[in-house]
């Protein structure tokens, strides 16, 4: 005669969830007193899942006193949970591990700590053809310039005699959403017409990449990421003048300020570009807002000097680097500062990759400038 003791369906579901329970309590002990998940693996390891489950299972029902599990469906259903449950635990104390010892870090972290490869000199450039001609109305010793405001550049103008603080060097963008034709290593959404509020695809990222390079030339660097062209594009001057007011505010001692944008040009295949030994480089414009705005603007030459001075050094360096200076009637908020400049990175037909490899050259010749 066979004894057997009759299980309610019920009372099984319930003593499961009992099991359920006392199982996540082992664990969080095992945790607790664990010295690393090593010592996890060990100790399971000379429990097998089968010994494992029948003291959990006896524990927590006594009454059924289960001595024999030769039924191997029953055997794995109710087996699976328990190593599931472990899984997850060992794998929650290698995440941990890993937080510890600083190996996860945010997207912008990880952009920091990349090896930073600063631009090389003695390079061969060449500047690759263009749909677009570059236009200029005057050259000061090398340097052109297309002059669109109304008063005469005379060389006492022209002359860059200009010594900046070196202290900070502030980086925004007025048009922050501004963004480039995807490539196989950059796609992205778009947002509008080139535009895209993805910082990682826009302006920023470019901005991004300007400030790590600086850095690395031991400057100290303000780079603001908010948006002034987002949700209204309309009054996105007025809403950076407040940024950068406030940043110049917080920040004594800064002259070098650089509003970072794309070219608005309205063909979008359009992609300034120069090679630079190997690589291939969006090219960069300055533009330089004059004095004919409603915004008095004492400043204008001093800006104009300022980027004198750098293309000066880009041409050495790098000739092709920058397209000729655009000199216009609006201000563009350059009354903040006296090395107050907008540069153009590129336009709509260039990609991504093209703009932070100018990022690395640009920087070297700042870091020729700025001492």
């Amino acid at each position: 005669m066979i004894n057997m003791a009759v299980v309610n369906v019920k009372d099984v579901i319930k003593y499961f969830f009992k099991i359920t329970i006392l199982i996540v309590i082992i664990l969080a002990t095992v945790k607790y007193f664990s010295q690393g998940k090593d010592e996890i693996k060990r100790k399971v390891n000379e429990i097998d899942n089968k010994t494992l489950f029948k003291i959990c299972l006896n524990s927590a029902l006594p009454v059924t006193n289960i001595n024999n599990m030769e039924n191997q469906n029953t055997k794995e259903t109710l087996i699976e949970p328990l190593k599931l449950a472990l899984n997850m635990e060992l794998k929650a104390l290698s995440l941990s591990d890993k937080e510890k010892s600083g190996t996860i870090k945010n997207d912008k972290k990880d952009e920091e700590d990349e090896i930073i490869q600063k631009a090389e000199t003695g390079l061969k450039t060449e500047v690759q053809s263009s749909n677009v001609p570059n236009k200029y109305t005057i050259q000061y010793n090398g340097v052109k310039i297309k002059n669109e405001v109304k008063y005469k550049l005379t060389d006492e103008i022209l002359k860059p005699d200009i010594n900046v603080n070196k202290e900070n060097i502030l980086i925004f963008h007025t048009h922050s959403c501004e963004s480039y034709t995807p490539s196989e290593k950059y796609q992205y959404k778009k947002t509008g017409n080139f535009r895209t509020t993805d910082k990682k695809y826009s302006v920023i990222r470019v901005g991004n990449e300007l400030e790590a390079q600086l850095k690395s030339y031991g400057y100290n660097v303000i780079h603001d990421e908010s948006y002034h062209d987002y949700p209204s594009y309309s009054g996105s001057y007025a809403s950076s003048l407040k940024t950068v007011t406030k940043l110049l505010d917080e920040n004594k001692n800064t002259d070098v300020v650089i509003d970072l944008h794309r070219d608005a040009i309205g063909d979008s295949t359009y992609a300034p570009t120069v090679k630079i030994g190997e690589e291939y480089a969006a090219q960069l414009m300055f533009v330089i807002g004059g004095n004919e705005s409603s915004i008095k603007h004492e400043n204008w030459a001093q800006n104009l000097k300022f980027a004198i001075k750098v293309q000066k050094k880009a041409n050495e360096l790098y000739p092709g680097l920058f397209k000729p200076i655009i000199l216009r009637g609006s201000g563009y908020n350059q009354h903040v500062s006296k090395a107050a400049t907008i540069i153009e990175v590129g336009a709509t037909g260039n990609t991504l990759d093209q703009t932070l490899v100018s990022m690395k050259y640009l920087a070297k010749v700042l870091s020729e400038v700025v001492k």
